[in-house]
């Protein structure tokens, strides 16, 4: 490891890269796990939350700005607890260890509380509790996350042990996130009913909390001798000069702004489009999304044996064509006929593969959103002699943040625009909502992907070493 990342710790630094048999795969394994609960909380928030707010008597302009202010502030905060965990990066357990082991349990319970209903009905009071709420479970969600994104880049300066380190974290993402899908399918007994959401907070906040203290107790050995920031006066007043002098850092920021954008939206409007658009009733609409999160996974690990084959980019252009093509069939694709049963005429069975279909190719492709941002990330902080993790990693979900929360409050705006009206049935929407739907769900993500291999074209996927920027030196 770089002799520049001074420790403060007696241990010497190594390189997790030399890690084998049971201490590797402990690695792995707890890595892996880091991301389960907060993945299964970000999924739950992606696909039900504005969902949810709408049950509960907000109008969708006023739902898309409550979860877009409570993204907003997750953005806010992300620098400064990037700040401090770089700052604290000396305690005797490591850097980042001892933010996810001390916010396990309260970020579980504020998790869990995101899905209360209030019993003031008043639609003012209910937006005011939500937003409160969602600040406090938002503000500890980047007390566990942002110092365990940031420990990639210190545990190993090894390219293939970093892309195995985001395979196992989006592993765990997306097995969360299926295991979201099915407890919401089983727990949600309606998409209209706002009391119904409860149960599912309850049960995901207690394995939040406990896959939070599986991680950090994993990761202890090696956080304790990894490569630390440096402490070097007046790294955080530099940082911003730095961070747009650093070409790497841009386009990977480039890229994952975009590629997360568009999946968050599909997200988002996903329970609008299958049971409003496409008339798929609504218990099968919860269920019909497993496709997708399946197929995220298998493509995880297809992407994962590209990407150390033939190159990351390489990976990322071909999974963003599939996602591309997988956006452009949305907007083809036919309601069912909700006269007969799903699968009560050839047609309605037709048009049911021909939708499966489409969310497996999505999935496919969307999996590069989860892999590939976060493993280039690390190339782009070895750019930077001083190495500040936690910051680099704050910026970038800080910038992440402030554009989901500006989407999403925008569909909840053009929602509303379009005329579409909670009370109506999904036959009584009005043409102008359906088609607004769709066009969130099919072109504009397929723009946003597009725009994203544009901004990788020029990334430098061979000769990687280090070049420090001008304003660090």
């Amino acid at each position: 490891m770089s002799s520049q990342a001074s420790s403060g710790s007696a241990a010497p630094l190594y390189d997790a890269a030399h890690l084998r048999g049971r201490q590797r795969q402990r690695l792995l394994w707890a890595y892996g796990l880091g991301d389960v609960g907060t993945g299964m909380g970000a999924a739950l928030i992606g696909f039900y939350l504005l969902r949810f707010y709408v049950a509960a008597g907000l109008p969708p302009w006023m739902a898309g700005l409550a979860y877009g202010l409570g993204r907003l502030w997750d953005a806010i905060n992300d620098p400064i607890v990037g700040w401090l965990s770089d700052k604290s990066s000396r305690h005797p357990w490591g850097p980042r260890i001892p933010w996810i082991l001390c916010s396990a349990v309260p970020f579980g319970i504020s998790m869990g509380a995101i899905w209360w209903l209030p019993p003031w009905t008043d639609t003012g009071t209910r937006f005011w509790i939500f937003l409160a709420i969602s600040v406090v479970a938002n503000s500890l969600y980047t007390c566990v996350n942002l110092p365990y994104t940031a420990l990639a880049a210190e545990l190993t300066s090894d390219v293939n042990l970093r892309t195995r380190l985001n395979t196992a974290r989006f592993t765990g993402s997306i097995l969360a996130t299926i295991g979201a899908a099915l407890l919401a399918g089983v727990l949600v007994r309606q998409l209209g009913d706002p009391s119904s959401y409860l149960p599912v907070g309850l049960v995901s906040g207690g394995l939040i909390t406990a896959t939070a203290f599986l991680c950090g107790w994993g990761l202890l050995p090696m956080a304790r001798r990894c490569q630390r920031p440096t402490s070097s006066p007046g790294t955080t007043r530099r940082l911003l000069q730095r961070v747009g002098r650093n070409g790497r850092f841009l386009m990977v920021l480039g890229l994952y702004l975009l590629l997360w954008c568009a999946l968050q939206l599909i997200q988002a409007v996903s329970l609008f489009f299958l049971p409003v658009v496409l008339q798929v009733p609504e218990g099968l609409s919860k269920l019909i999304l497993l496709p997708f999160m399946v197929s995220s996974l298998g493509g995880l690990w297809v992407w994962t044996v590209v990407a150390h084959r033939h190159g990351r980019l390489r990976a990322l252009r071909w999974g963003s064509g599939l996602w591309i093509g997988a956006c452009l069939l949305v907007m083809l694709l036919q309601p069912l006929d909700p006269a007969v049963g799903v699968l009560g005429s050839t047609g309605n069975s037709l048009k049911l593969l021909a939708l499966v279909g489409t969310i497996v190719v999505a999935g496919a492709g969307a999996s590069t959103a989860y892999l590939i941002p976060w493993s280039l990330l690390p190339d782009a902080i070895d750019a930077d002699p001083e190495k500040p993790a936690g910051q680099y990693s704050a910026w970038m979900v800080l910038a992440q943040k402030v554009c989901i929360s500006a989407v999403i409050a925008l569909l909840g705006v053009l929602l509303s625009a379009s005329g579409y009206n909670e009370a109506l049935a999904a036959s009584a929407q009005p043409a102008s909502a359906l088609v607004a739907i769709r066009l969130c769900m099919g072109i504009i993500p397929a723009v946003l992907v597009l725009l994203g291999l544009v901004v990788m074209r020029r990334w430098p996927e061979r000769g990687l070493a280090p070049q420090p920027p001008a304003a660090s030196t």
